[in-house]
């Protein structure tokens, strides 16, 4: 495993609070404690299942995004919000 990689798995394995890859075909954001989710085992019985891997709710993402109060993030809340209200018509 090269050193960028061990200390990626490191991070995950002591519950870094933010990890990113980007070593594969595209960036992956770990959040371990992400905004404006209150408790895990909330998130988890809203998760919704994409071709078998969980993934959290629309509603949470876009819950989680607004709580961050970031520029970035609130300018994808449009986006976001038009994607949930597309998934809810098909």
């Amino acid at each position: 495993m090269a050193a960028f990689e061990h200390r990626q798995a490191e991070e995950i394995r002591r519950g870094k609070d933010f990890v990113q890859l980007k070593n594969g075909p595209f960036d992956l954001d770990l959040v371990f404690a992400p905004d404006g989710i209150e408790t895990f085992a909330e998130a988890w019985a809203r998760r919704v299942e994409v071709e078998g891997f969980p993934v959290c709710h629309i509603d949470d993402i876009i819950r989680s995004k607004a709580a961050t109060h970031r520029q970035k993030d609130i300018e994808s809340l449009p986006r976001l919000r038009a994607f949930r209200t597309w998934l809810k018509g098909r």
